[in-house]
């Protein structure tokens, strides 16, 4: 979704640009950027991020803010870590910004509900399902990679939901019968796509799938 400037006060884009500075800063001091001196993991960040800025471009949606569009959050994060993954969102982000798709004032709060926040939700349920499920193979590509991905995609839709009724932008028992429901068909594009691209990494080039680890996954398997 690609909220529009409009649908929030001055005092929230002024605390979304407090936080995305903040959240920069983290991501600046603790990503692993040692891995980007390796070609092929540098490449994989920029493909990422040319491929979500091609995605996000494609969106259907009625209103202002209420656009639908697959986030690749998921899969991006498996990959490439939660912080490069932030980095090659927030590329993607700046992308359909210079084209037109979003206002300049939107993109603090559009860089913490599209970037922040669901790449944050992929890394809290990556990190449950390693804890709670077996180490398997299966587990890691149909329960991370395909569950995960819709899981994702609908809480960070509620996210943004919920951001919108707490500024007055939109009633809530409109978005809950109007907007929220298509959540559930998006989660379910969203964990074939994600799904799809993290099997194919992990079966042909497992050393790009950052999370994936073949003694934990393969060995005595």
């Amino acid at each position: 979704m690609n909220l529009s400037a409009g649908l929030f006060s001055a005092g929230w884009h002024g605390s979304a640009l407090v936080l995305a500075l903040l959240a920069g800063w983290l991501v600046w001091r603790t990503a692993p950027w040692a891995r980007l001196k390796s070609g092929t993991q540098f490449n994989l960040l920029l493909g990422f991020a040319v491929g979500l800025m091609l995605m996000w471009s494609l969106k259907a949606g009625v209103k202002p803010g209420l656009n639908l569009h697959m986030m690749g959050a998921m899969a991006a994060t498996l990959a490439l870590g939660p912080q490069l993954a932030i980095v090659a969102l927030a590329l993607a982000l700046l992308g359909i910004t210079l084209n037109g798709a979003i206002e300049w004032t939107a993109l603090p709060i559009n860089f913490l509900l599209m970037v922040v926040a669901p790449v944050l939700i992929a890394h809290r349920i990556h990190r449950l399902i390693e804890r709670y499920l077996p180490a398997h193979f299966f587990v890691f590509i149909f329960v991370a990679g395909f569950f995960g991905a819709a899981l994702t995609v609908m809480l960070q839709g509620l996210l943004a939901s919920a951001a919108m009724v707490l500024a007055g932008a939109y009633e809530a028992g409109f978005l809950a019968s109007d907007y929220l429901p298509y959540f559930l068909l998006l989660g379910f594009s969203e964990g074939w796509i994600s799904g799809g691209v993290i099997t194919l990494m992990v079966v042909y080039r497992p050393e790009w799938v950052a999370a994936f680890d073949d003694r934990r996954y393969l060995v005595r398997k």
